[in-house]
């Protein structure tokens, strides 16, 4: 994308009627997934799944935070993703946290349950990002929200993959890799959201575009 756009695209996805729709749509997907797999979790005794659900949850505040935006100027919504940002970077070390406690305490997960359900908020996660692609590269308020359903795919896959791992080692070591990837997705992602927000408060309400990823 160049530094000049048309119209269209230099208004912010928040002002847009369908994007607001959107983000209640993947609010309440993303709350009723944290319940199902935060009770998967510990019925699995699973890392990677309590991580993900963990995700879940930082994902349903920061819809709200990315709501509660919505109509305000480019520089609160650079302020929000700012607190996003910082969400996600505190969800990352929670999980680092995790993986050291289940490394220690040594229990194998329910392999067979980890890959249900993963496969269940892949599907989830997948049908949030087709809703929110077009939008992704409009600001940093939007780039956070679409940084944080591409992380949960990622995971997703990641937690299949770790159950078929669990089951074939007979081991917790593929559950404990793969909550450490998705804690570092986290943080790696409240790094860029972070970087751009700061550029965008301080060009104040200037749009600031960037190409998308």
């Amino acid at each position: 994308m160049s530094s000049s756009c048309c119209e269209n695209d230099c208004q912010a996805p928040d002002s847009n009627v369908g994007y607001r729709r959107i983000l209640w749509v993947a609010l309440g997907i993303n709350v009723s997934m944290f319940l199902v797999e935060i009770g998967a979790s510990f019925i699995a005794g699973s890392a990677s799944l309590r991580a993900d659900a963990l995700d879940f949850l930082a994902d349903a505040l920061n819809y709200i935070i990315a709501l509660a935006v919505i109509g305000l100027t480019l520089r609160w919504r650079a302020c929000a993703a700012l607190v996003k940002g910082g969400i996600m970077a505190l969800f990352g070390l929670w999980v680092a946290d995790t993986i050291v406690s289940n490394a220690i305490i040594g229990s194998v997960p329910e392999a067979h349950v980890m890959s249900t359900i993963g496969l269940l908020a892949l599907v989830a996660n997948v049908y949030v990002a087709t809703l929110l692609y077009r939008h992704r590269a409009s600001d940093s308020q939007a780039m956070s929200v679409w940084l944080c359903t591409r992380n949960d795919c990622i995971a997703n896959t990641a937690v299949i993959l770790a159950g078929a791992g669990v089951w074939i080692s007979g081991t917790l070591w593929p559950d404990l890799a793969i909550a450490a990837v998705v804690a570092c997705l986290g943080l790696s992602s409240a790094v860029r959201i972070a970087r751009r927000a700061i550029v965008e408060i301080r060009n104040g309400d200037t749009f600031v575009s960037v190409p998308a990823e």
